[in-house]
This record gives structure tokens, C-alpha cells and sequence, in this order.
């Protein structure tokens, strides 16, 4: 009998539990636990039947319980309700509290908590613990006992309990009494719950010097000396109440017990077992939390390690690829340079050869008939091949200076008879490589692949072209005749411009910039543009080379007698501007060889690009700089001099058909002039069509150009044409230049009014446009007909005024600011326009692929990035001192699941990931303006520049983690806080390139200061306005505080449901958003570059 009671009562017991966990807490919360892997239920063939009954009894509960709508209403925190069950309340290992409980009170049923109960507990959680709604036990003329915190009431014998039941609750008036332990109570319910696992719930007891129910904090009810303390009485956000926690530095393995932690072991608060402290760690025993520092310093030695070696590889590598480079082509120059002189040494003795021979036949003409001599022998002696006259004429000469060659090395003799035996040798590289798609390729060109034979392939080229200058110098008509029959055509496009009445008006003023100018200017000749200060030369050439914003162009402008556009040359037009944009972080030769690569054409062979790049370092001069960084500001380069020939040499590289220049030789002395003077010279030759603007050339510059525009001030022409005629021409105006005054000074100082024509030639400078437009016949404008007469000079010496013209109406101060605004609108459109004009191609030039162009770039970018190698370091350091001090000063907090340590985490980071991204696009405006005007593909640009900060978007969030996560020590891994801060780097660096672009740099700066601050403090408004909280539904601080506060809550499980619940609905945060906002900060990302990437094609300046 004894047997059967006891055998009903173990039944009892565990149907009483199965019924407390099923209908009373699995409905509670449920939370999202990362990569925790929940504890499973023991297997039920391992227990008696008994407990086979109860788990299936369990089972057949939970499906009603997971699906009610309390799961529902929590479902924002609770991902996995099963999930969240087994690690809350799977009591199965330990149900000794529930044997407690019956023994205590007989029966558990009666007292536990239904679903309507559970309802108005978890309720009142919301509006605060300690509120709870007035209900059929508890309200204000009903109060028994059991609704006193610690305390429970039973339900009547005779009345059944329906726990699925949520709309009523039973009535419990009899056998009230304390708690039992393992259980809590809350004040306002006349029933109870079991506390989840993590928590502590012991008996209470009454402690007298503070009249409390230790360890928990509340108080008897007074005046009632039969109720004692009870058991627990609260379970709730930790925020407001941690009584039920297992304490932090012990682990509770039930709900009735609690164990230190020992040694080499750590427990954090609400801990159910021991977590093993990782090596290189020391845990004491009752340690919280392990001291991981050991492995951030580590990682950031690793880290640092890895950064050394890829940057002083990836210099080494490119330091000993260049070294090489340059020394295979200083090899292949001395070869070059040594076969040159030992062929000139040979040409030298054969004509002393021939001479000789010469000789020695005049001195037996007296005594031989020339019959005995024919001519044939004669003509045999003289065409006879070069190793005939060596083994034939040497040996009967007289010491003559070819003897001396037999002092000279060995080796050096050796080279004379190599050229000798193969009279092609220094030939073979005479290549008409630029016609490689309708001319045959030789077996010679085609084994040119190596670095030595593509560079003696270029050098053997420039000595024969050297050797040719040099043989033109001084040639009779014979031989100029020879020179032209053998000189190839011309291979370059031939672009001749003509102009007509063209006039450029400044919008909104309408203030003539450029007024009537007729001309032409033809290819294979260069022209001059003068003129003073005011005249309109940079309008001019502008205007020409369709780079005129803001102005209204009108007039007749015509590319080879047609009417077309000039952008559809724009791949073979080289325009150099008048401030040297150059990169300076690059050296000579590399900024040479990307334009050349970037621009020429991608049929042409690389030993002819290789030709074309030491060409122009050989006629401008920079051989000794080529391996020299050009330099910044901040840092010294090369000089003005040598910047302002690189400047030159951008566009020369390319083969241009038509050349524009603003002020090339501003800055230069005279002979650097005179060397850049010689190179335009030598593209003048192939065809080249160059305009350029003087600012006061020496005469002997100024003789080196083959024809003149003279601009006065106002933009009217006072001389167009040949330089050698200019004199004349003002000649027979009566205007005779000085002994030794230099004429294009003087032509200027009379334009400027400093000078005054001589009374005898009674022609005003006011008059010369005028005259010049008599001379040619062309229409003179009706305002400039009154100086059209001989003589007349209404200013008659007012000297530094302007030719007068229509006097704009007065206008007032609204009026003059909405002209103002008009224009600037007016400018923008335009230069809207000009960026997104797209003209026929005529040019006949593929250049390379933006494919192509994109590894150019990648190149360029990476070199420039490894040069600004300590301007990255510093970034780190920043980096690492700000992790490290807001990770000691700001602790990953377990009520709030590390929301204050994450808020300053996304400032500081978006800070400074912002500041460094402002200097990829900030930087180098200027110069992705004028390579983006050449043709140069925007989008290689851009893509480039991206792809190269991704490696700075990988390496920074493991920076700052190896600091910040080893000093906070967040429950959540170090790969989902790296994948969030990842993602959130990958944000603010697209937000970066906007700000870079759309604003100046002081701007940018400061936003990128004020914006991470502002739009956090907006992200973490909990208590504001519906419109601020839409707003910060776009912010991406927002998104990611989101994604690291769920990824940290996700490893809070236990005693920490409502905890998470609790702080989640007061952030407004949903576990089942982390990849939603991960994927939003990546798509923020994405959408600032596309916006990014539209601001610099359409706002940028030509």
C-alpha cells in the first residue's frame, strides 16, 4: 500500500511539473540565442515509466503552448520558442524542488498559475513590475494572504483548473502560506511559477535590522504577525530587479542551489554551469568575467605583423621589379649607345677609306691614261662593300686615324666587325610599328618581348632619329630633296581648325569675354597666343577646345571645313592646363606611362609605347628625374621647372593630332623653354597642330613659332598670322619697334596702353582691332565703326582704358542677387551638359577597355597607397587607441546588453573610417577632372579607388575589435561583432566618397564630424516624438546598434528572457532583424557610391 502512495505521489509530482512547465512558462518569452546550442532533453528510454509518462504528457502540451498569443506578443525577441524552452525551463535533470513542494504543501496543481494569470503578470512587466492590474483574487475589497509577495493561495477542492484557459482566472482563497522554494510569487497573484534556470529562489528569511525578507526586497505585511517571509516574489528585467539571479562568480545548476566557481573557471551572472577560462588566461576562483587581453594582444601583434610584411613586401617587390626595370634599360641604352659610336667610328674610317683611296689614285693620275683606269673599276672602288675596303684599302694606307683603331679594346673591335657582318643589325629595329593592322610583322618584331629587346628596340630607334636631326642640320638642296622622298607619311590624324566671328559672352553680365576673332590654325605648325592681361587667350583656347562653362559661344567654329564638334577628336586632342596638375605621389615615369597606357591606342605593340614614353622623357629632359617623385606640398619633389615639363609630357605621350597649351613656359627658364620649345617642334613635324598661350617669350622664342594671334584687350584681334610678317605688318601702320626691344614686349606694351604709338603713324592702340579687321575685310562691329577713321582716337591717350561699350542698365540689390543666382544655376546646367555630351567618335583611336583602364588604375592606386603607408598606420593607431579606451571606459553592460559601449563604438568608428575616406576622392579632383576631359573612364576611376579601400574596410574593424572586444569582453563572438562593424565600415565609407565629392574639403571634414554625433544621438532616442523616431528609422547608426545589441542578446538565455524583452522593446529592436539590417547597412553602402560615382561624372569642372 505503501508502495502504491508512494508510486501515485511520484506521479503526481512529475504530472504537476510537466503541467507548471507547459502551460505556465513556455507561453512567457522567448529570446534569440546565437550559436548556443540549447541543452536537449534526456532521452525518456533512459528513466522509468513514470517519467516516460510525464515527457509524453509534455509533449503533447507544447504545440499549444508555443502557438498561444503571449508566445506571439514576445515573438520580437524570441526567435526559436522550443529553443528558448529547453534553455529556460528543462528542469529534467533536477526536479528535487518540485518533491520539496509536494511535500511541503501536498499538492502543487492547485497553486500554479494558468494562462490568464501568466497574462497579467507579464502584462503589468510592461507598465512596471509592481503595478499590477486588480483581478478577481487581489482588487481593493478582496485581499487575501496569497496576495502578498512570496505567498500563494490554492484553488478550492471542488473547482478544476484550466491552464490553457486565458480569459479567467480561478479563484484562490484556501491554504495560503509562503512560497515554495524553487517557485516565486509575485505581489497582486495568488498563485505561482517556477523560476527559470539561472536563478536562485530560496526561502526567505526575516532579517531584523532592516525588517526585509533577505535576499529578496520586500517586507512582511504589518500587523500580521502570522505571515512570515515567503519564497521569491519577482521575476522581471534585470534592469529593475536581480533578486532571482544566480550571482556573478557562482553558478546555480537548479533553481535551488548555488556553487562557487572554481578556479580556472569563469560564472558569469545568471550562470547555470562553469565556463573554461581559454589559455593564456587567469581565472580566480568566483571570477565573472576571464581576462582575455592576453589574445587582443596578440591579435594586434599578428595583426601588425601581417601589415609590416604586406607592406614592406608589396615595396620591396616594387622597389626590386623597378630597380630591374631600370637596369634592364640602361643596358639595353649603353649597348645602344656603345654599337651607336663604334658605327660612327666605322662610317669615320671608311670615309678616311674612300678619301685615301682617292688620293692614292690622283697621285698615279699623271702617269697612267685614264684608259688604263675604266670607269667601271672606278665605280667598283668606290660602291665596294664595306668589308672590301677594310681587307683592301687598310693595308696599303698610310698611318691614317683609322689605325688607331687598333689600340682601341678588343671587345670594341669585336662590336665593329658584329656590325659589320650583319649590315642589318642596328636596322632591325627600324619597325613601322604604328601601322601594325595593315603592314606585315617581320620574325624580327615579333621576338621583341623581353624587357632588354623592347629597349634597345626604343633607344637603337632615338640614336637613329638623333642621328637623323643631326645629319638635316646642315643639308644641300640635293639632300633636302633626299630627305623629303624619304620620309614617311604621316601618321597622325591631321586636324585643322577654322573660326569665324567667334564671340564668348559671359552669361548673366553679358560681358564680352571674346569678340569676333577670324582665323585659322593648321596642323604642322605652332601658333602663338599673346596678348595683356584681359584679352581673352584662355577664353580663346577654350573656346576652341569646347571647354567654354558659363559662357554663350557664337560664331562659326569648323574641324577640317566641317561643321562638327570638337569632343569627337577628344581622344586624339591634348589640352595642357596652366596649373600642373600632376600627381605627386607618383614618380616622373609613372605618371608619364599611365597617360601613355590609358590614351594611346590598345592595337599599338608595347616597345612602340615603350618608344613613344622615352621619346618624350628624352626631348623634354628627364632623364636624370624619371624614378623621382614628383611631390606635394607637404612634400618636396622635383622643381617647378621639371613639374611644369612633366605637365607637357601627360599630353605628348599620347600621339595628340591637336595640342592646346595655357602658359607652358610660365615659370621656365630660358633654356628649359627653349628644350620644351625643340619638343613641340619635333610634334609639329609629325603633323601635330599645336595652339598654345605666351605670356612674354625671349626673341628667340619667339622666333621659333611659326604663326601669331595678337589679342587686345576685350577679345579683339589685332594680328593673326605668320610671325615673320608681324613687323611688317605694324611696320605699315607706322609702328616701328626699337633697337633692342625685345617685339613681343613691345606689341604688348603698346596693347596695354603703357606705350604710345608715334604721333607720325597716327594709329591708336584703340584703333589696331579695327585696322586688322579693315586689312582682312572683314565686318566691322557697329560700335567699333568710329575708329574705323584714319586718325581718330577718342580717347587720344587715355591710356588703361578699355574700348568702351554698351553701359548695362542699373538694376537694384534683389535684382543684381537673382542675376547672381540665375547665372550660377545657368553654369551648373552647363557644365551638367558638357559632362554628359557624347559626340561621334572620329578619331579612329581604340583606346583601352575600361576593363583595361580599371587595372591601370589599380595599379596606380595601390603604388599610391603603399607610398602613404604611414599615413594608414596612423589611421590604425587611432584606431587602436580608441578601442582600447572605450572598451576600459565603457564595459559591455549586461542590463543593457552593451548599448552605451556599441553607441560610442558606431560614433568613434563612423568618425574616423569617414575623416580617412575623404582623402581617396578629396585628394585628387584636379586631377581626375583633366584625365576624365582626356576620355579617361570615370568608372575605372571610381571602381578602382573602392576596390583598393576595401582592403582598409577589411583591416579596420579587426583593429579596433582586437581593443575594444578584448577590453569590453561582450558575451557575443568576435566574428558577429566583426561582421556588423564590417558592415558598418563598408557605410560610412560610401557616405565618406559623398561628402568627398559633393563638398569642399574644410566642409566635408566638419560633417563628417557633426554627422556620426548628431545621427546617433537621434538613433538612440527611446522616448521621442513618432516623427523622430521615423527619422531614425533612416539612420544608419540605428541599423547597426540594432544588429550589435541582437547579436549580443542572442547569448543571454535562462533568467534572461525578460531581460532581453524588456531592453529590446525599449529599443524598438527585433532579433529577427540582424541580417535585415546588416544587409541594409551594405545596401546604405552600395547606394552613397552610386550617388557618389553620379556626383563626380555630373559636377565635375572642365
Amino acid at each position: 500500500m505503501s508502495r502504491r502512495k508512494l508510486g501515485s505521489s511520484t506521479l503526481f509530482v512529475f504530472f504537476t511539473c510537466i503541467v507548471l512547465l507547459r502551460s505556465c512558462f513556455l507561453q512567457l518569452v522567448r529570446c534569440q540565442v546565437g550559436e548556443f546550442s540549447p541543452p536537449k532533453l534526456q532521452d525518456p528510454a533512459n528513466l522509468d515509466f513514470l517519467t516516460r509518462l510525464a515527457y509524453n504528457g509534455l509533449d503533447n502540451l507544447t504545440s499549444d503552448i508555443l502557438s498561444s498569443k503571449l508566445i506571439q506578443d514576445y515573438s520580437f525577441c524570441i526567435e526559436d520558442p522550443e529553443a528558448e524552452w529547453n534553455t529556460a525551463f528543462n528542469f529534467s535533470s533536477d526536479l528535487s524542488f518540485v518533491a520539496a513542494c509536494l511535500a511541503k504543501t501536498g499538492d502543487v496543481t492547485p497553486r500554479l498559475c494558468n494562462m490568464a494569470e501568466m497574462e497579467v503578470y507579464f502584462n503589468s512587466l510592461k507598465n512596471g513590475w509592481n503595478h499590477i492590474k486588480p483581478n478577481r483574487n487581489c482588487n481593493s475589497t478582496h485581499w487575501v494572504a496569497g496576495c502578498e509577495p512570496g505567498w500563494a493561495c490554492s484553488t478550492g477542492s471542488d473547482e478544476h483548473t484550466d491552464f490553457k484557459n486565458i480569459h479567467q482566472i480561478p479563484e484562490r482563497q484556501s491554504d495560503c502560506q509562503s512560497c515554495c522554494e524553487g517557485f516565486f510569487c509575485p505581489y497582486g497573484v495568488t498563485c505561482m511559477m517556477p523560476c527559470p534556470l539561472g536563478s536562485y529562489c530560496p526561502l526567505a528569511t526575516f532579517n531584523p535590522s532592516t525588517s526585509m525578507c533577505a535576499p529578496y526586497s520586500y517586507k512582511p505585511p504589518p500587523g500580521n504577525s502570522s505571515h512570515t517571509c515567503g519564497g521569491a516574489n519577482v521575476w522581471t528585467d534585470a534592469r529593475s530587479s536581480d533578486e532571482l539571479f544566480c550571482t556573478a562568480g557562482s553558478y546555480c545548476p537548479s533553481s535551488t542551489e548555488t556553487k562557487p566557481c572554481s578556479s580556472g573557471n569563469y560564472c558569469p551572472m545568471g550562470s547555470t554551469d562553469e565556463k573554461r577560462c581559454f589559455k593564456l588566461t587567469t581565472c580566480d576562483a568566483k571570477t565573472e568575467t576571464q581576462d582575455i587581453h592576453a589574445y587582443g594582444i596578440m591579435l594586434i601583434a599578428a595583426l601588425s605583423t601581417l601589415l609590416i610584411i604586406i607592406y614592406n613586401c608589396s615595396d620591396q617587390i616594387l622597389t626590386t621589379r623597378e630597380r630591374r626595370y631600370a637596369k634592364s634599360r640602361e643596358a639595353a641604352a649603353q649597348t645602344v649607345r656603345e654599337k651607336t659610336r663604334a658605327r660612327a667610328r666605322w662610317k669615320a674610317a671608311k670615309e678616311a677609306a674612300k678619301k685615301h683611296s682617292q688620293e692614292f689614285r690622283s697621285q698615279f693620275s699623271g702617269r697612267f691614261s685614264k684608259k688604263n683606269l675604266p670607269n667601271s673599276d672606278q665605280v667598283k672602288i668606290l660602291n665596294q662593300t664595306e668589308s672590301e675596303t677594310m681587307s683592301d684599302l687598310y693595308p696599303s694606307l698610310s698611318p691614317t686615324p683609322s689605325q688607331a683603331k687598333k689600340t682601341e679594346p678588343v671587345h670594341l673591335m669585336n662590336m665593329m666587325y658584329e656590325i659589320e657582318g650583319d649590315s642589318a643589325s642596328f636596322e632591325s629595329f627600324d619597325l613601322e610599328s604604328r601601322e601594325v593592322n595593315g603592314k606585315k610583322i617581320s620574325s624580327k618584331e615579333k621576338d621583341i618581348h623581353t624587357h632588354s629587346q623592347i629597349f634597345k628596340y626604343a633607344y637603337a630607334q632615338l640614336e637613329k632619329e638623333k642621328a637623323q636631326q643631326q645629319r638635316n642640320k646642315d643639308l644641300t638642296f640635293s639632300g633636302v630633296i633626299s630627305m623629303a622622298m624619304d620620309r614617311g607619311p604621316i601618321k597622325r590624324p591631321l586636324i585643322e581648325i577654322s573660326f569665324r566671328d567667334l564671340t564668348v559672352t559671359l552669361k548673366g553680365k553679358h560681358k564680352d569675354l571674346l569678340r569676333s576673332v577670324t582665323g585659322k590654325i593648321r596642323p604642322g605648325r605652332i601658333t602663338a597666343i599673346m596678348g595683356p592681361s584681359g584679352a581673352g587667350k584662355t577664353t580663346f583656347l577654350s573656346a576652341l577646345a569646347g571647354k567654354a562653362v558659363g559662357c554663350t559661344v557664337s560664331g562659326m567654329i569648323f574641324i577640317n571645313g566641317k561643321a562638327i564638334s570638337i569632343h569627337s577628336y577628344r581622344k586624339i586632342i591634348g589640352f595642357v592646363p596652366q596649373d600642373d596638375i600632376v600627381h605627386g605621389n607618383l614618380t616622373v615615369e609613372e605618371n608619364l606611362w599611365f597617360s601613355a597606357r590609358c590614351r594611346l591606342s590598345a592595337d599599338l605593340r608595347k616597345p612602340d609605347k615603350v618608344l613613344i614614353v622615352e621619346r618624350v622623357i628624352d626631348a623634354l629632359g628627364l632623364q636624370a628625374i624619371r624614378g623621382s617623385l614628383v611631390g606635394t606640398v607637404e612634400k618636396r619633389g622635383i622643381s617647378g621647372g621639371q613639374r611644369k615639363r612633366v605637365n607637357v609630357g601627360l599630353e605628348l605621350v599620347m600621339e595628340p593630332s591637336l595640342l592646346f597649351l595655357d602658359e607652358p613656359t610660365s615659370g621656365l627658364d630660358s633654356s628649359s623653354s627653349q628644350l620644351l620649345l625643340r619638343a613641340l617642334r619635333r610634334e609639329a613635324l609629325e603633323g601635330v597642330n599645336i595652339c598654345m598661350v605666351v605670356h612674354q617669350p625671349s626673341y628667340m622664342l619667339f622666333q621659333m613659332f611659326d604663326d601669331l594671334i595678337l589679342l587686345a584687350r576685350g577679345g579683339l584681334t589685332v594680328y593673326h598670322g605668320p610671325v615673320k610678317n608681324v613687323e611688317d605688318y605694324f611696320s605699315s601702320l607706322g609702328i616701328d619697334i626699337p633697337d633692342r626691344i625685345n617685339p613681343p614686349d613691345y606689341f604688348i606694351d603698346i596693347l596695354e596702353g603703357l606705350v604710345k604709338t608715334s604721333s607720325s603713324s597716327g594709329v591708336s592702340y584703340t584703333e589696331l582691332p579695327v585696322r586688322w579687321m579693315l586689312h582682312n575685310g572683314y565686318p566691322v562691329p557697329s560700335d567699333l565703326r568710329k575708329y574705323a577713321g584714319p586718325g581718330t582716337s577718342p580717347l587720344n591717350g587715355d591710356h588703361g582704358h578699355e574700348i568702351p561699350f554698351s553701359v548695362p542698365e542699373e538694376r537694384s540689390f534683389a535684382g543684381e542677387v537673382w542675376q547672381d543666382v540665375k547665372c550660377n544655376v545657368e553654369r551648373q546646367r552647363d557644365m551638367i551638359r558638357h559632362n554628359f555630351l557624347r559626340s561621334t567618335d572620329l578619331s579612329n583611336r581604340r583606346t583601352p577597355s575600361t576593363f583595361v583602364q580599371y587595372k591601370y588604375f589599380l595599379g596606380r592606386v595601390g603604388k599610391q597607397r603603399l607610398r602613404e603607408a604611414k599615413t594608414q598606420a596612423v589611421d590604425y593607431l587611432i584606431l587602436l587607441i580608441a578601442g582600447a579606451c572605450l572598451g576600459s571606459l565603457t564595459e559591455a553592460n549586461d542590463m543593457n546588453f552593451g548599448f552605451g559601449a556599441y553607441t560610442y563604438t558606431i560614433i568613434a568608428v563612423s568618425l574616423l573610417c569617414k575623416i580617412a575616406a575623404l582623402r581617396s576622392f578629396s585628394l585628387d579632383k584636379l586631377q581626375y577632372w583633366r584625365e576624365s576631359a582626356s576620355g579617361i573612364s570615370s568608372l575605372a576611376h571610381f571602381v578602382s579607388k573602392d576596390t583598393v579601400d576595401l582592403f582598409n574596410t577589411l583591416i579596420k574593424p579587426v583593429v579596433y575589435l582586437s581593443m575594444f572586444y578584448f577590453f569590453s569582453n561582450p558575451r557575443s563572438s568576435f566574428a558577429y561583432n566583426y561582421i556588423v562593424l564590417l558592415c558598418l565600415v563598408y557605410c560610412v565609407t560610401g557616405i565618406g566618397y559623398v561628402m568627398a565629392i559633393f563638398l569642399e574639403p574644410g566642409p566635408s571634414q566638419l560633417c563628417s564630424v557633426l554627422l556620426p554625433v548628431v545621427l546617433t544621438l537621434l538613433s538612440t532616442q527611446t522616448n521621442g516624438s513618432k516623427f523622430v523616431k521615423l527619422l531614425a528609422d533612416f539612420c544608419y547608426p540605428k541599423w547597426a546598434l540594432e544588429a550589435f545589441v541582437i547579436a549580443n542578446a542572442e547569448r543571454y538565455y535562462g533568467v534572461w528572457l525578460l531581460t532581453r524583452c524588456g531592453a529590446l522593446l525599449k529599443y524598438g529592436y527585433n532579433v529577427h532583424h540582424w541580417i535585415l539590417r546588416l544587409c541594409t547597412l551594405i545596401l546604405a553602402g552600395i547606394i552613397c557610391r552610386a550617388i557618389a560615382f553620379i556626383g563626380m561624372v555630373t559636377l565635375q569642372k572642365k
